[in-house]
């Protein structure tokens, strides 16, 4: 029997794919409590409602039901409140990108098979990246990417998935305007003006475009990625690659480094994409805290430890 707390999205509060698998998975003797969001805040307050049960040993496993803003709130509000170690995390993907669950394949079309794999799975650990103190898991973004995430309409996700990024960036592109930032490690530096730039600790975002190709969850590092500004005759066609091909079609111009801490400062405010959660930022220091969080995944391909290395299940 695993003890499950699940900190579901409203919006999905009546999606009875989701009653049907939890019913299912209590029938089997799992325990398994639902608390679902009603306003601004709550994904917070519940997780840490959750992480407070877990040292009470009443829960073992903490799972976010939504889309990547829900993924980021509960993970990242649960994580600050110190989980007991035993206590692993999991995702029931409900979004409309679910990006990290892509990554890791972990089931977006099923959320039995969802369940599923965190019941039936050892977690492994990955790492934790924070922006000026933020956690993220998945994937910053920032300049043209973000704006793009951010202002794209909630009913075309709705009707088209992951395209309605592409369509919207691509009816943006006459706004396309670059930005001036320096970043630092401590063996690298860059500075000029930029299109776009995205710090990874995983691999996609945008419904599927996969910014940093070569990230691991746990090798204690954030890829950078920089997109520096090209003339502006070709900026339509490099936007058109990136958002229709990917970054391959952009590797000429991009410059990578990963480091466990990247300086970040620019001459203004500049709109980043945290996991979901949208914000403007013009100085920002991103550190990586590796190997902090026990998290139930489908694959593991974007691991870099053995298997033998994955947490032990409670």
């Amino acid at each position: 029997m695993t003890r499950i707390r699940i900190i579901l999205h409203g919006k999905a509060a009546g999606n009875m794919q989701v009653r049907a698998a939890v019913t299912k998975l209590r029938a089997e003797g799992h325990e398994i409590g639902v608390r679902v969001t009603w306003e601004a805040g709550d994904a917070r307050r519940l997780a840490r409602e959750a992480v407070e049960d877990a040292r009470r040993e009443k829960i073992e496993r903490i799972v976010a039901g939504g889309g990547d803003g829900t993924f980021n709130e509960v993970f990242a509000s649960a994580w600050l409140a110190s989980p007991p170690a035993y206590c692993s995390f999991g995702i029931l993907p409900l979004g409309t990108a679910n990006d990290f669950a892509h990554s890791t394949d972990i089931p977006t079309q099923d959320p039995e098979a969802a369940l599923r794999l965190i019941v039936s799975t050892s977690p492994r650990l990955m790492d934790v990246g924070l922006l000026n103190g933020a956690p993220f898991f998945n994937l910053v973004s920032g300049g043209f990417g973000s704006q793009v995430t951010a202002q794209t309409d909630p009913a075309l996700k709705r009707h088209v998935g992951g395209l309605a990024y592409v369509l919207s960036g691509l009816s943006r592109l006459k706004d396309l305007e670059a930005c001036r930032g320096r970043f630092r490690t401590d063996d690298f530096e860059w500075e000029g003006r930029f299109l776009a730039f995205a710090l990874g600790n995983g691999r996609q975002a945008g419904g599927g475009i996969s910014l940093c190709p070569a990230a691991c969850l746990d090798d204690g590092q954030i890829d950078l990625f920089i997109l520096p500004e090209v003339l502006r005759d070709a900026r339509a066609r490099a936007m058109h690659g990136l958002l229709l091909e990917g970054p391959e079609s952009l590797e000429k111009l991009a410059v990578r480094t990963r480091s466990d801490r990247i300086f970040f400062e620019a001459d203004e405010d500049v709109s980043v994409n945290l996991d979901g959660e949208p914000r403007q930022v013009r100085h920002c220091q991103i550190e990586c805290r590796a190997r902090a969080l026990p998290v139930h995944v489908g694959s593991h391909g974007l691991f870099c430890a053995s298997a033998d290395k994955a947490v032990c299940s409670s």
